[in-house]
């Protein structure tokens, strides 16, 4: 039997041993790493190449949001599944739009947790059941809605700006101005800056044209 290969980020050791001794009794499952945050779950992701990475949200340094997307991006044969101990929607959706196949709260029960990686596993999305009706409401009640932070992007991106100079304007990484810019691209179905522009116009959003 071919078993699932698991990589643990979080930055609570004691929460990475509780979950890898819970896992290492199942004999579909094995855990082959652990990372304490966001850049060391990348990093090992792209030496061990697992099949699901069991992911954080509130990690320090590169945040479980940040290192979802770059992980979707680099390996594309790895899925993440993410564990929060926040049940807020808008975080179940954030990691959805990053790329995660699932989502799990940590006060969910360890079945909870084996049932989730074995979904994820089979190529299911899983999303932890008083949450599913949530996240669904929260995409289609803001999928055409910009948040502050992303109207401020959109502004500078209309402006010519880079991801690197908006990083540097906005205080923030580029791996999260990047993040942004691509949720405006999801939002507004654009392709490029241009057609990312010109949607934003018609849909009242800017004042600027091309």
């Amino acid at each position: 039997m071919r078993k699932t290969r698991v990589l643990l980020a979080d930055d609570h050791a004691i929460l990475r041993e509780g979950i890898r001794h819970m896992l290492q009794y199942c004999e579909d499952i094995q855990v082959v790493g652990e990372a304490g945050d966001g850049a060391e779950a990348l990093r090992q992701t792209e030496e061990l190449q697992p099949d699901i990475v069991v992911m954080d949200i509130a990690m320090p340094g590169m945040n479980g949001i940040e290192a979802t997307r770059l992980i979707c991006e680099k390996c594309p044969d790895t899925r993440v599944l993410a564990l929060s101990q926040h049940d807020d929607r808008q975080y179940v959706v954030a990691l959805l739009r990053a790329g995660a196949r699932g989502y799990i709260p940590k006060h969910a029960l360890g079945a909870d947790m084996i049932a989730a990686v074995r979904a994820v596993a089979r190529g299911e999305v899983f999303l932890y059941p008083s949450l599913a009706a949530a996240a669904v409401e929260e995409i289609r009640g803001e999928s055409r809605l910009l948040t502050p932070r992303e109207s401020e992007i959109l502004k500078l991106i209309v402006e010519g700006q880079t991801s690197p100079q908006i990083a540097r304007e906005l205080n923030l990484s580029t791996n999260t101005v990047e993040w942004h810019r691509a949720n405006l691209m999801s939002k507004l179905q654009a392709r490029n800056a241009v057609e990312l522009v010109r949607n934003a116009e018609r849909q009242g959003l800017t004042k600027i044209r091309l």
